[in-house]
């Protein structure tokens, strides 16, 4: 029988505002930056997030800077 233990993502993800993250997205796009800061939406368990200074990868090599994203 599995037993499931419920993870709070809430302490964690504060640890991470203001340092550098690197996020993988769908299609083979990377993008790296500094957590300005995180939504979470608990029904759903999705995490938003708002990087600034982000830069884009696609395969390892950077394709240029990009600003302030907002990932949801």
């Amino acid at each position: 029988m599995w037993q499931v233990d419920p993870v709070n993502l809430k302490p964690s993800m504060q640890e991470l505002a203001g340092k550098p993250v690197f996020v993988r997205l769908k299609r083979g796009l990377d993008i790296g930056g500094f957590m300005v800061s995180r939504f979470l939406t608990l029904f759903w368990l999705l995490c938003d997030m708002l990087l600034a200074i982000t830069e884009e990868f696609r395969v390892g090599q950077s394709m240029g800077t990009l600003g302030e994203v907002f990932i949801w």
